[in-house]
């Protein structure tokens, strides 16, 4: 799995990276999970996981190429802030309570 091409934009207002990127998952077969892609992504900008929110994953049907989109901000704090509650349970940043993950606050 290879990220194949990576655009984005500084976003000074919300204080993050607003990114669309393609990904080759060709040798792995099924479309990435969002943990993976969130790793992955962490390790591109050199950043803590907690910083990077998958918005979207999408694969072409019939390729194994998915696109998608993504935040990386400055802080997990304002990651907390801005992003609505339902994209940070789909990214295990908080749980079903409403309470801060365990792997977000790991980095």
């Amino acid at each position: 799995m290879e990220l194949k091409h990576v655009t984005y934009r500084y976003n000074p207002l919300l204080e993050r990276k607003e990114v669309y990127f393609e990904i080759d998952h060709s040798d792995v077969g099924s479309t990435p999970k969002r943990a993976e892609v969130r790793k992955l992504l962490a390790e591109h900008f050199g950043v803590e996981v907690g910083k990077v929110i998958v918005r979207k994953i999408e694969t072409t049907t019939g390729t194994m190429v998915t696109r998608g989109e993504a935040h990386i901000y400055d802080s997990v704090e304002m990651a907390m802030f801005v992003e609505p509650d339902y994209i940070l349970k789909r990214n295990q940043v908080i749980t079903e309570e409403g309470e801060k993950a365990e792997e977000a606050s790991e980095g």
